[in-house]
């Protein structure tokens, strides 16, 4: 078996050539050492030939890659619709399968993925990326080593970067998507804060509010839900589409002895002063915010497959985040609060 830098080689096929698709596929070619970035397949054949053709990969159908035995595990980035069907055809395939979030869109289908990958005894790892960004794990460590001591107050922040004219595509977000696809970050890292609570009840509040045209459509573009959790904390998880100032995420813990705050809006510490005021830049994307997080969540992969690490981000871990996702839905439905309980 080849090595690089030390690792022995992990050759990976990557399932989708969107957006997130392709930062993926760069990463795995150029950035995660002891990765190989073998094969690419998509629905779009020309899609997987461009995105394969920039790293010396091969275009590829899911089924030939996934019946290739010189490829090792599979990382899935299609539309979060066939995450489940996908990660339960890999593990039938008996590959190691990493899958971006969300796992699955129903509790059902999240199931179905946890005991396929179980009965084949294959790693499952899901792709929360603030869980491997610097800021939040050391906010994490803060927690655990009692540096705010009890937590009592939480909050978590998605604001996705906006234009003046509006969202401009509106019409594309999928019903639902605020919760299952955009907040599904902010439920997990509330839940990977606050570690060994339960949340026990969930309160959601949502609009379309910078869209209203659209909301006849499902469209929901901002949306504030409250979490208790069964130590007492109450928890916040804020998303809006259109933050004008660029890309807003931040993660806060606050206890009986302290707090602790994660995340960063000044994409450099560079500040120019002149006459109208102080100006900084800020982030304007997840690829600019969560660069380095990217990688290391691939490269832990790599050492899962390679047998030296158990997954960090679990099927389990996708569901308990999907379950809150679920009842936010319900909550908003039902203009109520919903016990977790109620939600299985």
């Amino acid at each position: 078996m080849r090595s690089d830098h030390g690792l022995a080689v992990v050759r990976m096929g990557l399932v989708g050539a969107g957006r997130i698709g392709a930062l993926h596929a760069r990463n795995l070619a150029r950035h995660v050492a002891g990765a190989e970035l073998v094969a690419v397949a998509d629905p779009r054949r020309e899609a997987a030939e461009e995105l394969a053709g920039q790293y010396g990969a091969r275009p590829s159908e899911v089924d030939e890659l996934l019946a290739d035995p010189e490829i090792d595990a599979v990382v899935i980035a299609s539309i979060a619709a066939a995450h489940q069907e996908l990660v339960v055809k890999a593990a039938g395939a008996g590959k190691a399968v990493w899958c971006e979030k969300p796992a699955s869109l129903t509790l059902e289908q999240i199931d179905r993925a946890i005991a396929a990958t179980a009965a084949a005894g294959v790693p499952f790892q899901v792709g929360f990326n603030r869980r491997f960004a610097a800021d939040f794990r050391a906010a994490r460590a803060t927690v655990e080593a009692g540096g705010i001591g009890t937590p009592q107050l939480m909050r978590s922040i998605t604001r996705d970067p906006g234009w003046p004219a509006g969202l401009s595509n509106a019409a594309g977000v999928r019903p639902w998507t605020i919760f299952r696809e955009t907040l599904i970050h902010d439920f997990d890292t509330l839940l990977w804060l606050n570690p060994g609570a339960e949340p026990v009840e969930v309160y959601t509040r949502a609009d379309a509010l910078i869209a209203p045209e659209y909301k006849a459509d499902g469209l929901l573009d901002t949306a504030v839900v409250m979490i208790t959790f069964d130590n007492g904390a109450i928890a916040t998880a804020e998303a809006n589409f259109s933050a004008l100032y660029g890309y807003d995420v931040r993660g806060e813990v606050f206890g009986s002895k302290g707090m602790v705050v994660a995340g960063r809006l000044p994409s450099t510490a560079a500040v120019h002063y002149d006459a109208t005021g102080s100006h900084q830049r800020t982030l304007r994307s997840d690829e600019e915010m969560f660069r380095d997080a990217y990688v290391q969540e691939l490269f832990d992969f790599a050492e899962v497959v390679r047998g030296n690490a158990e997954p960090p981000v679990t099927g389990e871990d996708a569901r308990r985040a999907l379950r809150i996702a679920l009842a936010a839905m319900t909550s908003h439905e039902q203009h109520r609060p919903v016990r977790l309980g109620e939600v299985r």
